[in-house]
């Protein structure tokens, strides 16, 4: 797959998304609904740009590699909306727009005049979508938040690493994905609700919420057992055998055979049937007891060790057996699953050439999305967005002399 027409297309290309904020997780939220199609224009600090243009752990001449990502399917206007100018720009479009994705600290938008109510009064259709790192409002609302520190408050970062060390991250800012998952969800939601009563809302979400919301059973359990989740390392308490183990090549692979049923397919495959008659290993609840699952890994863990990654992966896909390798970047770029199904891309930038990067999910069959551009230049849909506006050419030529644009 490549880079497609510039065209409207996918299943969004009615909406008019207007994106403020930087970094990830409203940004991110933004790249979701703009490839699957959104009308989505990118408001950026002039002669700056969002930070992400500058972002990434590794970079090609000094130019990152991620803005072309997050950027894709963007329009990119730079406004300076500290001034009455660049306010009234982003007034003009909202009127027309059907979603605001916000994700500052709260009270900017306010400082600016840009009440809920007054934007509501502006336009009663507006989706309003909120990111910030603990929601609009709450004992910690006013508190600077970055997704580590969700990440830790939520109750993920407490679960991460061995419990003899110090908690670990998961090695990408996933608190910042999950609340701009959760805020493209919710627009698709409000749309839908406005698609019945014609009224826009007000979507809130705070990284910390999204961290609470994909934290599984923790709280659950706390609340009714007492206990309280900890770190266990490449184990899940109870659920055994499921873990990394080593090859004979130096390389890894997770297999998940806690069923008993596939767990009884892979002692079949190490020819080591009798496991299953012994009362440790016999059953789920027994070998997700800490000492028998200790037991059963070292078992699995020298068989594995003796045979290259590729043939064990054969010979479990072969039985049934859930598992697959650990994979770097390379190996997932290259693998043929992936490609098949356009979820790592080829797409031709004007910096890089041509560049891979993750496709589109979901899949959809009638009206799918598409990766229409890369990451624009700064301000490169300045004249057209401006234009399309009502603005005239002097009118722009004064903004670009009054440095509003």
């Amino acid at each position: 797959m490549t880079a497609t027409d510039p065209a409207p297309s996918g299943p969004l290309s009615d909406i008019r998304v207007i994106e403020l904020g930087s970094f990830i997780a409203g940004p991110y939220g933004g790249q979701l609904l703009a490839d699957l199609g959104a009308d989505l224009i990118k408001f950026e600090d002039p002669g700056k740009g969002d930070p992400m243009r500058q972002w990434g752990f590794a970079k090609k001449d000094g130019a990152s590699v991620w803005w072309p990502v997050i950027g894709r399917n963007k329009k990119s206007v730079t406004v300076d909306l500290r001034k009455a100018g660049g306010q009234a720009i982003l007034r003009r479009l909202l009127a027309e727009a059907d979603v605001l994705l916000e994700n500052f600290r709260p009270g900017t938008l306010e400082k600016w005049g840009l009440t809920v109510e007054a934007l509501h009064a502006l336009n009663p259709r507006l989706i309003v979508a909120r990111v910030s790192g603990y929601g609009q409002y709450g004992p910690y609302a006013e508190k600077a938040g970055f997704a580590a520190v969700a990440e830790a408050i939520g109750g993920m970062r407490v679960i991460n690493g061995y419990p003899d060390r110090l908690p670990t991250r998961t090695g990408l800012s996933i608190g910042d994905t999950l609340a701009g998952l959760y805020a493209a969800f919710g627009i698709l939601a409000a749309l839908h609700q406005r698609g019945r009563d014609g009224k826009g809302q007000v979507i809130d979400v705070g990284l910390t919420d999204a961290i609470l919301a994909a934290t599984e059973g923790i709280v659950a359990e706390y609340s009714v057992t007492g206990q309280v989740r900890g770190r266990t390392g490449l184990t899940s308490p109870g659920f055994a055998p499921s873990n990394i183990y080593p090859t004979l090549d130096g390389r890894h692979i997770v297999i998940g055979a806690n069923a008993d049923t596939i767990c009884r397919r892979l002692f079949a495959v190490m020819g080591m049937d009798f496991l299953m008659d012994d009362p440790r290993f016999a059953t789920h609840s027994a070998r997700g007891r800490p000492e028998n699952q200790a037991e059963i890994d070292r078992i699995i863990g020298d068989w594995t060790a003796t045979k290259p990654r590729a043939d064990l992966l054969a010979a479990l896909d072969a039985a049934a057996v859930p598992a697959g390798p650990v994979s770097d970047a390379a190996e997932v770029a290259a693998d043929p699953h992936f490609r098949a199904r356009d979820m790592v891309v080829e797409v031709a930038t004007k910096t890089f050439g041509t560049m891979l990067m993750q496709g589109i999910v979901p899949k959809l069959t009638r009206t799918p999305g598409a990766i229409r551009w890369p990451g624009a230049e700064l301000g490169e849909h300045n004249d057209a967005v401006l234009q399309a506006a009502g603005y005239s050419a002097d009118e722009i030529a004064a903004l670009r002399r009054d440095g509003v644009i």
